[in-house]
Parts: structure tokens; sequence; C-alpha cells
């Protein structure tokens, strides 16, 4: 298995969903499917498992592990594996870290603890995450998204957590750039990592300092998301923003717009396997389908990368 530094800590990860059977039970053989696609279609990095758009807080702690271990056995053996481990309670965090360390996770991605979120002060901050650190047998990285929790990490935490030996990054999905440049401005980034989390701001992120992107628009069009980060790094900044301005629509879609159910349909249109979601995610109704289309269309996403599958 690889081993994930601040220095290896780079590139494209796409969040991946889950496939489900229509009975509602984990669907590996449609997982090891998508997995198959990606490895032999695109330049990633890695793949990150049981972020928000693997449905993870709907599935049980066995079911988890499970799925850990049916990735890590069928993904390219120089790609990172960077799962997403947050459980709730300090305990529980740490121990499903353990539990997929041991299975094949390269790292583990924690996102702030919400439930008492009036409470979730920096010191309740720090604490949670130092006491994973020590604890976890895998690098770990902090993952804000504030949409979703409600808790928004402070630039003054995620700086204090930045000097821990065990935590190499952050993925900050909040889209606050300037927060984003103020912390790579505050910590070292030899010792601590800046990722992208979503495709609508990959280019912005890159160009204050971030190293790559855990991007959802990755599971439907890995390329394109590739493209932007490799024309960036070569210094081709007019070809990195063209890409970065086809990403924006078909990213606000499959995220913010549709979310999930709608990033699993644009999979099923794109030959993936999507599928259907957990409950309480319903699928998308006819219309959401009919102005996901067009934009599928519109965004070329669908012609792209299929040229590139061949």
């Amino acid at each position: 298995m690889p081993v994930v530094t601040v220095a290896s800590l780079k590139g494209i990860y796409p969040p991946i969903a889950t496939p489900f059977a229509d009975d509602g039970t984990l669907d590996d053989n449609k997982m090891i499917s998508n997995i198959k696609r990606w490895s032999s279609a695109t330049r990633l990095s890695g793949i990150v498992c049981q972020g928000s758009n693997g449905e993870y807080v709907l599935l049980s702690t066995d079911e988890r592990v499970h799925q850990v271990k049916i990735v890590r056995e069928h993904m390219p053996a120089q790609w990172q594996l960077i799962v997403g481990t947050e459980a709730g309670s300090t305990a529980a965090t740490i121990d499903m870290t353990k539990r997929v360390a041991a299975v094949g996770a390269d790292a583990a991605l924690v996102l702030t603890p919400s439930c008492y979120k009036s409470r979730m002060s920096d010191e309740a901050i720090i604490s949670h995450y130092t006491s994973i650190a020590d604890a976890s047998p895998i690098p770990v990285i902090l993952y804000n998204m504030p949409a979703n929790t409600g808790v928004d990490l402070s630039v003054a935490a995620i700086c204090h957590l930045a000097r821990h030996k065990n935590i190499i990054g952050l993925k900050d999905s909040s889209g606050n750039v300037v927060k984003m440049a103020t912390v790579r401005k505050k910590t070292d980034k030899n010792e601590f990592s800046l990722l992208a989390g979503s495709a609508g701001f990959l280019l912005p992120a890159l160009s204050i300092g971030a190293v790559g992107g855990v991007c959802a628009l990755a599971n439907i069009a890995p390329q394109l998301c590739c493209d932007i980060q490799e024309a960036f790094d070569t210094g081709d900044f007019h070809t990195a923003m063209a890409h970065q301005h086809r990403a924006v629509e078909i990213n606000t879609a499959v995220t913010s717009q549709f979310g999930v159910p709608g990033l699993k349909y644009a999979m099923d249109m794109l030959g993936l396997h999507g599928g259907p979601c957990r409950a309480p995610l319903v699928r998308l109704t006819d219309d959401e389908k009919r102005k996901l289309d067009a934009i599928l269309r519109d965004s070329q996403v669908q012609h792209t990368e299929r040229i590139h599958d061949r």
C-alpha cells in the first residue's frame, strides 16, 4: 500500500459514490466495475471512500469496513485510499479509523463533529482532532464542510492542528478561497497540504497553494478535473481556466443543485453505476432529470469522457 505523506498528498481524488442493489444492500460488483472504469481511463491520484458523496452516514459500521476492503482489493496498487472515518463521537471515530486502517486505508479524512454544533468551540475541535490523530495508525486529513455540518473550522484551529505530526492536510469544501489562502500563508507547505473540496473552485485553490482536489465531479468527469490541474502545473493558465469554466455548471448540478441523487443519475447516464440512494434520499424527479440531461449535453462532459475512455 502507498504511504500517504504531505509530499505525496496531491492530485485529483474522486469522493466515490456507493452503488446499492435494488434490495438496498451494497453492490460490490457495481463498485468494482466503477473502479475499473476510473483506473483504466484517468490520471487520478487515488480514491476517497466514504466522503459525503458516499452516503457513509447511511451505512452500518460493518458495511463501511467491508466497502473499504473491497475498494482496496480492486483499485490500482499505487493509488492512495483515503477513507472518511467520522462516526459521531471522538471514541467512535478513533475506532472507525483503526478498523479501516486494518483493511487497507492509507489515510483518514475526518469531518468536523456537528451534532452539538453550538458547543463546537476551537477548544473542542482541537481536542477532538488531537485525540484522533494521537490514536490513529494512519495520517489524518481535516475535512471542513460547513454546508453540511454547520461548523466552519477556524483558521486558528486549522493552524494549531497543522502542527500535529500525524495531521497532514485539509480538505476544504467551504469555497472560501481567501480563508484557504490565509491558512496556506500561516502553515508550512512541507508539513501541511491543502486540497480543494470541489471542482467548482479547483483552479482558484491551486493558484493560492492547494496541491489538488477531492472533487465530486471526478466521479463522472475525471479527465476534466485532471486536465485543470495538469494545465495549471505546467504553467498553461489559459487552458486551465478554460477547463475550469467548463467544470463550473456541471459541478454545481451534481453537488449543490441536485446533490448525491444527481451525481448518481449522471453516473448512470455516462455508463457508470450510480443507481438508487438510500433513504431518506430519493431519486430525481423526471423534471430534474431533464434539467440535468441538458446540463450534461451542454457541458460536453459525456463526449469528452467517452473519448478518453476508448
